[in-house]
């Protein structure tokens, strides 16, 4: 039985992650990433400094982007990490409901979140 999530054509699953490094879409990225369902950006952050606090200026790519997103994925890594309520509140005043959670739970959201058809990007840290 085929388990695939359906997605709608043109936009692209995360595959895999682990060892410093996500496959997206089949093509492997190195270091922290910023996932949009057409595209995937280098995210110009230190994996160890990142979330403390979070710029969202490293952030702009998504919360700029036309037609905006309602869910910002946030992978915070091995573990999850909470994001300041304030630094919440920031991004949802620019549109999307920020959501964080370990990696590997956000890559899997990701995709589900996709093949439902929702509006949605993330931000990852890498794990390993």
């Amino acid at each position: 039985m085929d388990v695939t999530p359906l997605v709608p054509e043109g936009v692209q699953l995360i595959h895999g992650y682990g060892d410093g490094s996500f496959r997206i879409a089949q093509i492997v990225h190195r270091g922290p990433v910023l996932v949009m369902p057409e595209m995937t950006l280098a995210w110009a952050v230190d994996p160890a400094t990142a979330l403390a606090p979070l710029d969202l200026a490293g952030l702009e790519p998504i919360l700029s982007a036309e037609g905006g997103f309602d869910i910002l994925l946030i992978g915070t890594g091995a573990r999850q990490v909470f994001v300041p309520p304030a630094v919440r509140r920031d991004i949802r005043e620019r549109g999307p409901v920020a959501e964080t959670m370990d990696t590997g739970a956000a890559c899997r959201t990701f995709n589900l979140l996709l093949a439902e058809g929702r509006r949605v990007a993330a931000a990852l840290l890498p794990v390993g």
